[in-house]
């Protein structure tokens, strides 16, 4: 029988970053940074649904990927969940190019973005890392990629290697493609879900507002080549401004209580390590309004939990 992983605990950084609300803030740079990917690309354009439902598709998602971090001994069975998504997500793209999701090099620049994801996260909207930290935060993603018991050979053996490979994607890999564009085109996005309260007028008018900021947030967390391939510039002002920003955020957060800082299934993680749930309790789940449409939910694409409507 082969050793299990050993899943990340709360002693980690990541534990401490990745589940965090703040992390919303860099959805638009982590779907684009991952569909920039050719193979990643084709994938979305061929096999998902998500621009039908932007919302329902995120808040779900954000559930078994978090749980990967924050589930325990159960983190495991939560990555095999995860990897089993991706099995039929095949095909040729445009350009006459085989991929398959689970393609060793493909599946790895997924986890890759969401490691740099909990690192700007950290670096933008709470308060910085140091060069330990970001280190530690090397060696913590590697274990967290063991959960998926995928090939290990595409992940870099040392921070200094990742950051090479980081800048080879971005600079001879990465692609600006139809995925990528369509992610950064929120301008007619829906309201979200939890902002019912929200009269739809109101939000058609304030809408355009909020994509244009978001969309600027997300372009000052590019590295300067991903800027150059999708067409942004960027200025000492703009850059002030975000930093600004950042700032502003992580003082407003530090007023939320720490586990309301945290998504449902991060906090349902802190609350069993901190000894305030049971070690066996249930795992949370996605509500009812983030599945997918009825006539998907047998998909095997999709995580689909039998929840209560």
């Amino acid at each position: 029988m082969s050793e299990q992983p050993e899943p990340l605990g709360p002693d980690s950084l990541t534990w401490k970053y990745f589940g965090d609300w703040r992390g919303l803030l860099i959805a638009l740079w982590a779907g684009s940074m991952q569909n920039m990917h050719p193979e990643l690309g084709a994938g979305v354009e061929q096999h998902s649904q998500f621009f039908k439902e932007r919302w329902q598709r995120l808040f779900r998602s954000l559930y078994p990927i978090g749980g990967v971090i924050y589930d325990g001994p159960r983190a495991h069975e939560t990555a095999k969940a995860v990897r089993g998504y991706h099995n039929t997500i095949k095909g040729v793209d445009a350009k006459g190019r085989p991929y398959h999701a689970l393609n060793p090099g493909t599946f790895y620049w997924a986890h890759a973005t969401f490691f740099v994801s909990a690192l700007l996260i950290a670096e933008n909207f709470m308060g910085g890392l140091t060069a330990a930290q970001q280190r530690k935060m090397f060696d913590e993603h590697v274990q967290w990629y063991r959960m998926y018991g995928m090939s290990m050979r595409p992940v870099p053996a040392t921070w200094e290697e990742f950051q090479e490979y980081w800048h080879h994607m971005c600079t001879e890999v990465l692609e600006d493609n139809k995925a990528t564009r369509d992610v950064l085109d929120i301008k007619d996005i829906p309201k979200p879900n939890g902002m019912w309260w929200l009269p739809s007028p109101v939000w058609h008018l304030v809408r355009g507002l909020v994509a244009r900021n978001f969309v600027w947030l997300t372009v000052g967390m590019y590295d300067p080549p991903i800027r150059e391939k999708l067409g942004y510039t960027w200025s000492a002002r703009d850059e002030r401004l975000h930093r600004l920003t950042g700032k502003l955020i992580n003082a407003a957060f530090k007023l939320v209580p720490f586990e309301r800082r945290y998504h449902p299934r991060a906090r349902a993680g802190w609350r069993r390590a901190l000894g305030r749930a049971p070690v066996d309790a249930p795992l949370v789940e996605t509500p009812a309004r983030n599945l997918p449409p009825l006539d998907e939910r047998d998909s095997p694409t999709h995580y689909a939990p039998q929840v209560p409507n």
